[in-house]
Formats: structure tokens, C-alpha cells, sequence
């Protein structure tokens, strides 16, 4: 952003001393690649070459000057630059670094003509210490090459296209600088940001404690130093807490309460008092509704006490859950639904960059306008404003790589480094609430393949869900989005069909989990077993988790035809590219109403992500146009939305319609009370829920019996349960689980009868249902109801939706 605000609010000194790079340098294509055997770091490259570019900016875009869309391998750029530190500076041995926000992709950096350090990888942050390399006082000339292959598909680029003319869901690359490049002086022993060390794990609501690991760089060997938290709300000291670095460690693991002092908590909270999604027993919890934020100033000491370094921060206290087992995505022990949008990142004049200093704010909002209340940020690590930002107003975040799309070892050290450098960088902000390293395959072509080659592109998809486990254990991981799932926290598929479509596939989480999607062939959502010799199994077929959450990470897409190109007085063409067609506004909303309604209907998903927040030069299914301009009316889109997570929060309302004591009485909708064996509050919610998914997978006409349903969901111990689970069955059709949706007529008792429920009637009912679907139920000398199992029965050893799934680039998202 060629602006003067500072590149990363999230992180920043209170006496800061910087400068902006940012607009005239000069540039040269080195198409030769003859600039390091010729000195160019030493000497001036031909005047012939010379052309001057507006950073950050890449080449290829009209904001840069440059504007020139052929392809160019290696880039070079130079500029002079003066130290900005003062005497007094200088004299406190205060470092100066050259900082770069991002550049795509391989750096080398030379100060006059001196080599200060390189980096490799496109979408994320390095620094580099230039104080020996710049004359005290004077100036400075900086030279970067860059190099960024138009053609390795190796090499992370996200969606930058590798072709000469971009098309369908792929756009022109961004080469170069592309994010601030700015001088700063900092402290020679100083705190160092989360790139380097520094987390704040702010999802501990239940004690309400901040656990901070504060790392500290430029230390002296084993030189006494010591770190400080103070923390304070709205403007209130809250809390402080002191400890000193271990002399072998550079950093301190500290513990900090935020809950608010019990004298000023009223006063602080005013009418919130007592609205549990905004306190915790007087810790403030940051939320899309109320985003609560802690303001965190760390401080360093020296031996003698001297407080030699100081930065400022924010926390935002919020825990997720998504390990309940009742499939749903909770965050502060409450389930949310996501409505997210697929948010690339993309400006007409700036491609990657984002134009202005407002203009990541501004897409938060004009986001939350039409209904969103988060994005899945693809295929592109954005810029830190971005997340500052969304901290600040609300609004949820998954985290995601860009990928590449051919697998070699050469990759999997590029995507490594890249990936950890990604997560590191952003780990402390409590808008991102998921992780995504891969999506839809990409560089994985072999998952599915009964080869060693599947099992090592499975391997290494396993090494990066562990890897980020890791590096954060506090979020779940989405190994690999929309299908071929190898280990994963959330069950993610994709699907661009049209309402009917969506709303039959979702009607049920079996024809959710054994669909096949994707082109030119199906995919499956887990990859099947690999088999060696003798059948031996290799490499283990892979499943959806009983009670995880289930979302549709992608589905809409859908284009609509403009009368006319802003400006340009060119007419909709085949050249603009969506997944289906509306007519016009109201066609696209009457289809978004079809396709979310789809989605949710059954209850199965616990959020979506629709495609997309923008246009994106030929890719025309934005609810807003290239330019932020709206296609739709924005209040009624949200009430869309609204109107979809309001039917899956509903019925995960209805499901939990048993609460169970302290002493293990199950306590029904009607006040009357049985002491079985069941489990205690959230767990009678997941087992309610187990329970009616297993039975809806049953086929139509077959029965099985109460304790093999037990069997299926893990309880064999509690068959008698599932008879009570069955019986309480909602009569309301708007529920998530009901009569309509869950085959309840299909489970009978050990012995082949049915069983009576809780009137004398519903024995003939049960019977008459079945044999409308050609089950045979035959009547006993004493009026009993049975069913031969031996023709009817249905046994698996494991639900269908568990077992193995069945096994190229596609152009999804």
C-alpha cells in the first residue's frame, strides 16, 4: 500500500522510528539473467534497461507504471536510501533493518554492493540488518534481484496463472514486490514478533489466563534479561505480570489473568453485565457480535532494570471448539454457523496489493453487509492489516497457503518453510479460526492412487496437519479443502451444483460423505487404502470422524450477466466465466436463497463458503463487481443468510432437547425422569446426535436392531438408550433430526419384534411403515409384530459414511 500508516499496527513500538520505501524505485528486466555476471549489485545495469516502478506493486499491474502482462523471470530493483537512526540512537547500539512485507519470490539484497541476506517464498514477511552496510550518516544504494518463475508449478503461487492469458478461476501474476517495503530503527536486544517467537494463546475462557510466550532476540549470551505483560480493557489496568528469561532460552513463558477486578467489573461492563457471550466471570470474550479486545503493552528489561524495548499489542480472548461430537463448531462453548464468503484478495488496478490503506478495512465491511460474518482468505496469505482489522470488527478468518500444483521434494521444502513462516506470522490474531494448508489436491495428484507415489504425496499432507498442530494446537486443521482428505479436524467438501442439487446432496450426511465431485472425475472425500503384495494394506484408507463438523467450504459461484462493462461499452461474453448463469439481480438472489436454504436444510452443516466476494478480472461471480460495486441488494442478501443460520442453530436447539443431571437422570422434554446410563450434558447432545444419523443411514427397507445402532456409535453398552433417543424423535419438521428425516420405523428390538413405545398404537404404526416399503411384518398367536432378519436385516460392521471411500487438477476454487 503506498501509504504512510505503518505496515503492521499489530505489532508496534510506541517510539517508533521507520520510513515507507514504498513508491519510485528503479527497475530493470533481466530476461538475460546476466546481471550477477555482470555486477549489477556493483555497478549501474544498462541505462537501456532502466525503467522506474511504483512499489509495492507488481510489474504487471497499471498501478506500478509498468503495466506489462509478458512474462519476465528475473527482476531487479534499486534506490537509495539514508539511515534513519539518530545519534543518540546509533550510540544505543540501535539496529537498522531493511523490511519487506512480502515479494514474489526468491530475494537476494544488496546494501552498497554488499550481500545482507536473501529469502525465498512469496507471501510472506523477512527482515534484514543493513546497520553495518550503511555509512553512518550517509546514503545508501539497495539493489534486490528477484526471481519468480512464470512456469515452475512447483513453486507456491496460489492462483497466479503459469499460461500467457489468464482464465477461468486463474488471474495475472503479481512478480516482485507486492506488499510494503519500509527502514526501521529497532533496539539491538528487543522482543521479538510472533515471526520469531512470540505467542499469545488467548483460549483458555475457563480460567480466563493469557499464556504468552514473549521471545526475545539480539540477546547477549546469558545476559540477565527479564519481560513484562501489562494488560488493560477500555482503558483499565487489568492485570501485570514479570518474569525473567531462563539463561538458556530466549523467552519467558508467562501467565496472566484477564478477568476484571470484581470493584470495576459493573462499571466496565455496564448493561453487558450479565450477557454470557460477552463475559466469563468477568473475563471479556471476543466474539463477531461484541470483538473484545485486550490492549497488551510488553516491556523488556535489562540486568540493570532499564527498560530497553516496548511494544504494543492486543489479544482477543475466545476459545473454538470443534471436538464435541455432536458435530457442531463452537466458539466460547456456544455453536456458531459460519457464513463465510471466498474472499481472493484482488484489486482491478492492483491485483494482490491492496490500493489503499482503508481498502482491506473496507472489504470487512462491505462483507458483513451483505451477510458474511467471516471469509475463507484464499489461496493468498494477506496482508497483516487485514487481520488487523478483522480483530477489531468481528469478523472470522481461515488462515490458507497458496498452493502449488506439481508435487517433488523440491515443493515439499518450499511449502514447508512457507506454510510455517504463514501460520507464525499470523498465530495471535483472534479473528483466524481455522487453518488450511492445502486445498482441492493441488500438487497432490496421487492421493487416490494404489501407488508408492500416493502414499508419499499422503505422507507429506500428514507432515503439514502435524506440523501446524504444532505450531498451534488451539484451531483446527482443514488438511485438504473440498475433498481426498488424508487427517483432518473438519470434514470440508466442495459442490457448485445448482439448489435441487445441493439441497439433495445435503439432505442426508451419508450422500454428503460417499458423493464423488470435482472434474473430469469424482472425487472422494477420504482417500481409500493403498495395497501392496498379497493384499497387504500399505497405506490405511481414511474416514470422516464420527461427530465432526461438516461444511461446505465452497458452492454458489454463480456469474450474472451485465448489461454493460463499466466505461468500456462491451456486453456480457463467453469470456466471462462463472459455475452457472443468473438472468439478472433478482434470479441471483432467488438462486443464493436456494442454494444456502440447500446447504442448511438438513442440519448437516454447520457453515459455508460462498464463492465469491468479488469479481476478479474473467471470473464474474462476485456479489459485488471487480470494482466493489453491488450487484445485489445487500439487506436482502443478508437476510438470507441470516434466515440459513437461523434454521441450522435451530435445530441444533431442537436436537438438545435432553439435559442430564448430575446424577446421570436422563430428564426428558416433559418433565418425567428415567435413570439410565447415559452421559453427562454435552455428550447426551452427541450421543443424541449419533444416534440419528446412524438410523438415517439404514436402507430403505431393512431393519436393524437397538443395540446394534449402539454398536455402530461406539456405545454397545447402551442399546436401551437408543430405544429413548427414538421415542423422543421430534414431531416438528423444522427440526435438525425428525419423524420425516430419521427412519425410526427401521430399528426393533434383539429378538426380530417391535417393540411398543409409549402407546399401545404406535406398534402398528412402526408396521404399516415398513411394510409400505416392502418389509414384511408378520403377526404372532399372541399379537406380537415381527421381522425376519435373515431377509431384512442389516448388520454392517461399520456405518457406511466410516467406511473406506472410493478412488488431477480440477478447476474448482
Amino acid at each position: 500500500m503506498a501509504s504512510p500508516s505503518y505496515p503492521r499496527p499489530d505489532f508496534q513500538r510506541p517510539n517508533l522510528n521507520w520510513t515507507s520505501l514504498n513508491g519510485a524505485w528503479d527497475f530493470y528486466f533481466d530476461d538475460e539473467d546476466a546481471g550477477l555476471g555482470e555486477n549489477w549489485q556493483l555497478t549501474s545495469p544498462p541505462s537501456s534497461l532502466k525503467r522506474t516502478i511504483q512499489v509495492p506493486y507488481a510489474f504487471q499491474t497499471p498501478a506500478s507504471g509498468i503495466n506489462e502482462r509478458a512474462a519476465h523471470e528475473v527482476l531487479w530493483y534499486s534506490r537509495t536510501i539514508k539511515d534513519i537512526r539518530s545519534d543518540e540512537s546509533k550510540k544505543n547500539g540501535d539496529r537498522l533493518l531493511i523490511r519487506f512485507g512480502a515479494v514474489d519470490y526468491d530475494s537476494q539484497v544488496w546494501v552498497n554492493g554488499a550481500f545482507v541476506g536473501g529469502h525465498r517464498g512469496g507471501h510472506v514477511p523477512f527482515d534484514l540488518d543493513i546497520s553495518s552496510a550503511v555509512p553512518a550518516g550517509g546514503e545508501a544504494t539497495v539493489a534486490l534481484r528477484v526471481r519468480d518463475s512464470p512456469y515452475d508449478l512447483t513453486q507456491p503461487r496460489g492462483k497466479q496463472y503459469w499460461g500467457p492469458e489468464p482464465e477461468s478461476i486463474f488471474y495475472t501474476p503479481s512478480s516482485g514486490i507486492w506488499q510494503n517495503v519500509w527502514l526501521e530503527a529497532v533496539p539491538a536486544t528487543r522482543i521479538a514478533n510472533s515471526s520469531e517467537g512470540t505467542v499469545l494463546r488467548s483460549n483458555d475462557i475457563k480460567s480466563g489466563v493469557l499464556h504468552a510466550r514473549v521471545a526475545v532476540t539480539g540477546r547477549k549470551v546469558q545476559a540477565p534479561t527479564s519481560v513484562e505483560i501489562t494488560a488493560s480493557f477500555l482503558g483499565l489496568e487489568v492485570g501485570k505480570v514479570k518474569g525473567d528469561l531462563p539463561k538458556d532460552r530466549e523467552y519467558a513463558d508467562l501467565d496472566l489473568s484477564l478477568r476484571l477486578p470484581e470493584t470495576e467489573f459493573n462499571r466496565v461492563a455496564g448493561t453487558l453485565a450479565e450477557d454470557q457471550s460477552v463475559w466469563r466471570d468477568g473475563l471479556a470474550l471476543w466474539s463477531p457480535e461484541h470483538p473484545l479486545l485486550y490492549d497488551l503493552t510488553l516491556k523488556l528489561y535489562d540486568a540493570s532494570g532499564r527498560a530497553v524495548d516496548e511494544v504494543q499489542t492486543t489479544t482477543g480472548m475466545r476459545n473454538i471448539d470443534w471436538q464435541r461430537g455432536d458435530s457442531t463448531f463452537r466458539l466460547n462453548d456456544k455453536p456458531i454457523f459460519q457464513s463465510l464468503c471466498l474472499d481472493q484478495g484482488y484489486w482491478p488496478d492492483t491485483f494482490m496489493t491492496p490500493p489503499s490503506a482503508d481498502a482491506l478495512k473496507e472489504d470487512i465491511e462491505l462483507s458483513k453487509k451483505m451477510g458474511f460474518n467471516g471469509c475463507r482468505k484464499h489461496q493468498k496469505v494477506e496482508d497483516p492489516v487485514f487481520f488487523y482489522w478483522a480483530d477489531r470488527l468481528g469478523y472470522l478468518v481461515w488462515g490458507e497457503m497458496a498452493n502449488a500444483y506439481e508435487f517433488s521434494d523440491e515443493y515439499v521444502s518450499r511449502f514447508n518453510q512457507e506454510w510455517t513462516e504463514s501460520v507464525k506470522r499470523d498465530i495471535n490474531h483472534p479473528s483466524i479460526i481455522a487453518w488450511t494448508p492445502v486445498n482441492e489436491s493441488w500438487a497432490y495428484p496421487k492421493l487416490t492412487a494404489n501407488s508408492q507415489e500416493g502414499i508419499d504425496q499422503r505422507n507429506h499432507i500428514r507432515q503439514l496437519y502435524y506440523l501446524t498442530k504444532t505450531l498451534d494446537p488451539t484451531r483446527p486443521i482443514n488438511d485438504n479443502c473440498g475433498w481426498e482428505h488424508v487427517v483432518t479436524d473438519l470434514s470440508t467438501f466442495h459442490e457448485y451444483a445448482d439448489g435441487p442439487e445441493v439441497e439433495k446432496i445435503c439432505s442426508t450426511l451419508p450422500s454428503i460423505l460417499h458423493r464423488l465431485t470435482g472434474e473430469p472425475v469424482g472425487r472422494p472425500m477420504f482417500v481409500p487404502p493403498v495395497y501392496g503384495p498379497n493384499a497387504a494394506v500399505l497405506d490405511p484408507a481414511t474416514q470422516h470422524k464420527s461427530g465432526a463438523p461438516v461444511l461446505n467450504t465452497e458452492f454458489g459461484g454463480v456469474n450474472i450477466a451485465p448489461a454493460d462493462k463499466k466505461g468500456t461499452g462491451k456486453k456480457f461474453s463467453t469470456e466471462d466465466w462463472g459455475y452457472t448463469t443468473a438472468s439478472d439481480p433478482e434470479d441471483l438472489l432467488k438462486r443464493i436463497e436456494k442454494l444456502a436454504i440447500g446447504v442448511v436444510h438438513a442440519g448437516h452443516c454447520s457453515g459455508f463458503v460462498y464463492t465469491q466476494l468479488t469479481d476478479i478480472e474473467q471470473e464474474v461471480n462476485g456479489v459485488y463487481s471487480y470494482d466493489r460495486q453491488a450487484k445485489i441488494d445487500p439487506s436482502r442478501m443478508k437476510a438470507i443468510f441470516d434466515k440459513a443460520a437461523k434454521i441450522y442453530l435451530d435445530g441444533v436447539q431442537n436436537e438438545k432437547k435432553w439435559e442430564v443431571s448430575a446424577t446421570d437422570t436422563l430428564v426428558g422434554p416433559l418433565g418425567n425422569k428415567r435413570q439410565r446410563e447415559m452421559p453427562r450434558s454435552d455428550e447426551a447432545a452427541a450421543f443424541f446426535h449419533a444416534v440419528y444419523t446412524a438410523v438415517q443411514e439404514i436402507p430403505h427397507g431393512k431393519v436393524t436392531s437397538y443395540g446394534h445402532i449402539a454398536k455402530l456409535v461406539g456405545t454397545p453398552q447402551r442399546p436401551r438408550q437408543v430405544g429413548v433417543c427414538l421415542k423422543h424423535l421430534s414431531q416438528d419438521t423444522g427440526a435438525r433430526f425428525n419423524h420425516t428425516n430419521v427412519p425410526w420405523q427401521r430399528v426393533i428390538n434383539s429378538k426380530g419384534m417391535i417393540s411398543p413405545r409409549s402407546q399401545p398404537s404406535s406398534t402398528q404404526n412402526q408396521a404399516t411403515a415398513l411394510r409400505a416399503e416392502g418389509v414384511t411384518v408378520s403377526t404372532g398367536a399372541l399379537g406380537e409384530l415381527t421381522v425376519d432378519f435373515a431377509e431384512f436385516g442389516w448388520f454392517p460392521n461399520v456405518l457406511p459414511s466410516e467406511e473406506e471411500g472410493n478412488g488431477g487438477f480440477d478447476e474448482d476454487e
